[in-house]
């Protein structure tokens, strides 16, 4: 490995050359089953046909002219966002903490506008991730990554995830907004009751906060739906979107109602490379395929089929898989082991997961797999058991 590059990341000794639907492949022709996605990016898999398409196309027309100009795909994409959500607005980006960064300064920016500048304060979770940037870690409250990097910025509480009374009672007069993920991705695949959601919905509009999703890692149709807030048929006034939008091309974007995204003009916020046409065609690409009649259906079916037998793994190897975990393709096994050991010894047999807080491994195939694959990886997954369960003998 490399000695130039900063010591910021543990990776493993393993590099890859080209990628092949849900399979990643090394030099040496090793094959692996992805189910880590990218960290739930890559979601239509590795070279599909029609992004890697998109992309050349519009590689070989212009790369960027920036948004003192407009940018006809970037504008065709935005409209299929907000055709297919809650939202009558889109600001692009490139990454999901600059759609964190943004969707902080838009609720600030909402109550300053209508002379409640004291309202600044937003409510966060306990493990909740929104990013590395200083705001978001702040806003998150893990120590983990918070330490080292006093002092903290200002503006947000920690209430407990899934504990609408506690939050209730974090309310005050300076509070501005809630903002929640629907399913918590790094924090354990922590997928709350969807009364939960709801009740978020409610106390917002009856204390006239924001209710801010951030939907960075399970939007996209990682649940089934186009976004996991579908799942409790109530809607957010911000969402935060990344990761899977550009399956695999570096995109973020914040959606909000018109009445919020009004306190956005011209010079209020901004960014030199977000919405590129690059980015644009890859998530035009992307909302072709997963807007396909039957796309989603297909996903919520494979993702029965694979939870039903995550349950079964659970049910047969306790001592190793404690609890499955998530909704949709955004599945997590609460492990009885270290999960490290566990992720590496799936690494060793092919399958390729990442790991989460709670001693969770995180599963996020990408959503283009089929039955044949799922059975690949419960194989291994099984096999993996049956290894730790004789060690232990």
């Amino acid at each position: 490995m490399s000695d130039a590059l900063m010591n910021t990341y543990a990776r493993a000794d393993i590099a890859f050359e080209r990628g092949e639907g849900p399979y990643l492949i090394t030099r040496e022709g090793d094959r692996y089953l992805d189910f880590a996605s990218g960290i739930a990016v890559t979601s239509l898999g590795h070279a599909h046909p029609h992004l890697v398409k998109a992309l050349q196309d519009q590689a070989a027309r212009f790369w960027h002219c920036s948004n003192l100009f407009r940018i006809p795909e970037g504008e065709r994409l935005a409209e299929r966002l907000a055709a297919n959500s809650f939202a009558d607005r889109v600001f692009f980006c490139n990454s999901g903490v600059e759609a964190f960064e943004a969707a902080a300064k838009l609720v600030r920016k909402y109550f300053d506008d209508r002379g409640e500048a004291d309202r600044w304060q937003v409510i966060t979770c306990n493990g909740a991730f929104h990013g590395r940037s200083l705001t978001a870690i702040s806003a998150a409250g893990n120590e983990k990554y918070m330490a080292g990097f006093a002092p903290h910025v200002p503006g947000f509480t920690q209430v407990a995830f899934e504990d609408p009374d506690e939050l209730r009672a974090a309310i005050t007069d300076e509070t501005a907004a809630i903002l929640v993920e629907p399913i918590q991705g790094e924090g354990g695949i922590r997928a709350p009751e969807l009364d939960y959601l709801r009740a978020l919905r409610q106390i917002c509009d009856e204390s006239g906060l924001l209710l801010v999703f951030d939907e960075i890692q399970c939007g996209m149709g990682r649940t089934g739906t186009l976004f996991a807030y579908e799942q409790a048929g109530i809607a957010p006034d911000i969402m935060m979107l990344a990761k899977g939008l550009g399956g695999g091309f570096p995109i973020g974007a914040l959606l909000a109602t018109e009445g919020v995204a009004r306190s956005f003009g011209p010079g209020n916020h901004g960014t030199t490379f977000g919405g590129n046409p690059l980015a644009m065609a890859c998530g035009n690409a992307v909302m072709d395929v997963m807007l396909e009649d039957g796309f989603l259906a297909q996903v919520q079916a494979v993702s029965r089929n694979l939870r039903g037998q995550l349950e079964d793994l659970v049910q047969r190897h306790p001592n190793v898989y404690a609890e499955v975990r998530g909704m949709g393709l955004l599945l997590g096994l609460r492990c009885a082991v270290p999960n490290t050991d566990v992720i590496a010894a799936l690494r060793q047999k092919g399958l390729l997961t990442v790991g989460a807080g709670d001693n969770v491994v995180r599963l996020l195939p990408p959503l283009i797999i089929t039955e044949a694959e799922v059975e690949r990886a419960i194989g291994i997954l099984n096999s993996v058991a049956e290894d730790f369960r004789q060690a232990a003998e």
